[in-house]
């Protein structure tokens, strides 16, 4: 019996040391406003620098969506986003549970 408990407890322990793989985050990324976006960037909250274009020289024109796949390894759902228009206006907003919103819209 007491074999069985010891084979019970190091499966158990070797379950629980074992290291966590983040998921990729999806979501949808709808552009509601009046001008095309022409960068889509997105950073893990706290980080101090912008990621890569995630549109890749790409326009998402208005009354489009698509879905976006943050595939950055990271167990978060927290998350910066700037979003670059066509004709140089930029947006940026802060600390975005991208998890819980499931999509993001600009109007």
């Amino acid at each position: 019996m007491k074999t069985k408990q010891l084979l019970l407890g190091c499966a158990l322990a070797a379950v629980l040391t074992t290291p966590a793989f983040a998921k990729d985050l999806s979501f949808l990324l709808t552009n509601q406003s009046s001008a095309g976006v022409v960068g889509f960037y997105v950073s893990n909250t706290g980080s101090s620098e912008w990621e890569e274009n995630l549109l890749e020289g790409g326009i998402l024109a208005p009354g489009y969506e698509i879905d976006v796949v943050i595939a950055d390894g990271l167990a978060t759902c927290q998350y910066d986003i700037r979003t670059e228009f066509e004709g140089g206006d930029s947006f940026e907003d802060y600390d975005l549970d991208l998890c819980e919103m499931g999509g993001y819209a600009f109007e």
